[in-house]
């Protein structure tokens, strides 16, 4: 919970400095005034609602910017906000560096998008994290400040809800029974996609849909990286264990598709990976 004085602003990094990420300016306004922005500004631009509510017009559509809730915007995006009851009290960032557009695709948060949030997770606090720290160090490089925004993508990536998508933590939650459940069978070369499903409870088109949105892949491919990991954990442990003898202990059925296998992960055979280790 925010617990500024009524107005506080910070200016940063210049945009000059060759940075991957840098914060150019942040702040908190326990009163939002009306702003409006035909052309954009020339930054990432976050701004999210502390307290009451406001209505923000962006990409064409009208949204009420509640608590628990921001939105992140590209540069040069046009936007116009104003509070809709009441004192409006808002925090925002403004942020960019050479590396920040490959960054936030990465991320999947290149897009004008609102962005939702539980009261109770990490992010809902941190940008208040981000003012004490600001104010109270003089990060004169602004390598502190860099690695604040990026904690603070991450943390935006993980508990952030974008439409009717769940937060990454909250998929993960679901799913942990099921990584369990990998960790302890993942040499048993029967298991599949429905008997995953059967695990969850889910369909397994519901499953997949959970693991590309947590992890960017499918349940079995996940499944897959498990299997190769635990590979190269026992060729690494016990270097007597043929090939083959790996394979089987890692739920594959056959040492050749077991080998093709890695070297489609890997880039490199088992054979070779074990001599480099």
């Amino acid at each position: 919970m925010f617990i500024s004085p009524r107005h506080q602003r910070y200016f940063m990094t210049s945009r000059d400095q060759p940075l991957p990420l840098y914060i150019e300016s942040l702040g908190y306004n326990g009163n939002q005034e009306k702003v409006s922005r035909p052309v954009g500004y020339p930054c990432y631009h976050w701004l999210q609602t502390v307290k009451g509510a406001g209505e923000f017009k962006f990409a064409g559509s009208t949204v009420v910017l509640g608590e628990a809730s921001g939105i992140l915007l590209p540069p040069n995006e046009p936007h116009e906000y104003v509070r809709a009851q009441g004192e409006w009290e808002t925090f925002y960032i403004t942020f960019g560096g050479s590396q920040c557009p490959a960054i936030l695709e990465s991320l999947s948060l290149g897009e004008a998008a609102l962005h939702q949030w539980e009261q109770s997770s990490p992010f809902n606090d941190y940008g208040q994290e981000v003012l004490d720290s600001i104010r109270s160090d003089q990060d004169l490089s602004g390598l502190e400040a860099s690695a604040d925004i990026y904690r603070f993508l991450i943390l935006l990536k993980k508990h952030g809800m974008t439409g009717n998508r769940s937060s990454i933590s909250h998929a993960v939650e679901r799913l942990a029974p099921l990584i369990a459940f990998m960790e302890q069978h993942y040499a048993n070369p029967e298991i599949g996609l429905e008997h995953m499903a059967d695990v969850t409870g889910i369909s397994s088109r519901h499953l997949n849909t959970l693991f590309k949105q947590s992890f960017g892949m499918t349940a079995y491919s996940y499944f897959i990286l498990l299997r190769i990991r635990k590979a190269k954990e026992i060729m690494t442990g016990d270097t007597a264990l043929t090939i083959r003898e790996t394979a089987v202990r890692v739920g594959f059925r056959d040492a050749s598709h077991f080998v093709a296998t890695f070297r489609r992960i890997e880039g490199v055979t088992p054979e070779q990976f074990r001599n480099l280790y």
